[in-house]
């Protein structure tokens, strides 16, 4: 039986950046996505993984991280200060959205959204819950790596040797982190069945570690 879904398109703080919220019902977690490379809220491939993360029963909010006019100028695209910013700003919005307010949040980033995802987790320590990295470039979050509290899971395709390599380094670094590599796959994954992975593996992460805490843990 299919979950039902209520969608929303909303402005997300203070610079009301567009984005689309997805809310199951009998929600147990909100996922904000942080993309990179310039890419949007229309991004297919996150948009494919935020549809498996709504059949855990986790809501999903794809937002833009740059307005048109910033995304036009190249150099925002890999400027981790302003994105992480964003995504910070996300996070609050989230924290008082009455539709989300409640559900432990966690973060999804891609590429430079990934450097930008760390290091508004470590802002907001109290807050996320949970990272999920994809293609990411964890490195480009500098010093912030050993200040991160919330489990991270790095993705990596096998055949995207360079940033393989530096998620290797950065896992090393994270205080706790699972780095798991999708063989056969480049740094899109655009190879039959390989986004497909992501999305289980994501899906799997994020909903063991936002799940309900049982009671005798709560009352500890």
């Amino acid at each position: 039986m299919t979950t039902p879904i209520a969608e929303f398109e909303v402005a997300v703080g203070p610079r009301r950046l567009g984005g689309s919220l997805a809310v199951p019902e009998a929600a147990q977690g909100s996922i904000i996505f942080a993309h990179g490379s310039g890419s949007s809220r229309f991004s297919q491939h996150n948009r494919f993984v935020a549809a498996a993360l709504r059949e855990r029963r986790l809501a999903t909010l794809l937002m833009d991280l740059l307005s048109e006019e910033e995304a036009e100028d190249r150099r925002n695209v890999f400027d981790i200060p302003l994105l992480a910013g964003r995504v910070v700003e996300a996070i609050d919005w989230a924290a008082a959205e009455p539709l989300l307010c409640e559900l432990p949040i966690g973060l999804f980033g891609a590429s430079t959204g990934a450097a930008a995802a760390l290091v508004a987790a470590v802002e907001r320590p109290q807050k996320v819950k949970a990272i999920v990295s994809r293609g990411g470039r964890p490195d480009l979050a500098s010093h912030a790596l050993e200040h991160v509290r919330a489990p991270t899971l790095l993705i990596v395709g096998g055949l995207d040797f360079d940033v393989l390599n530096l998620n290797r380094i950065a896992a090393r670094r994270l205080r706790d982190a699972r780095l798991d590599v999708v063989l056969g796959a480049t740094h899109l994954f655009e190879e039959t069945g390989t986004l497909e992975q992501v999305a289980a593996l994501a899906a799997e992460w994020l909903a063991e570690k936002l799940a309900p805490r049982d009671r005798s843990e709560r009352l500890e």
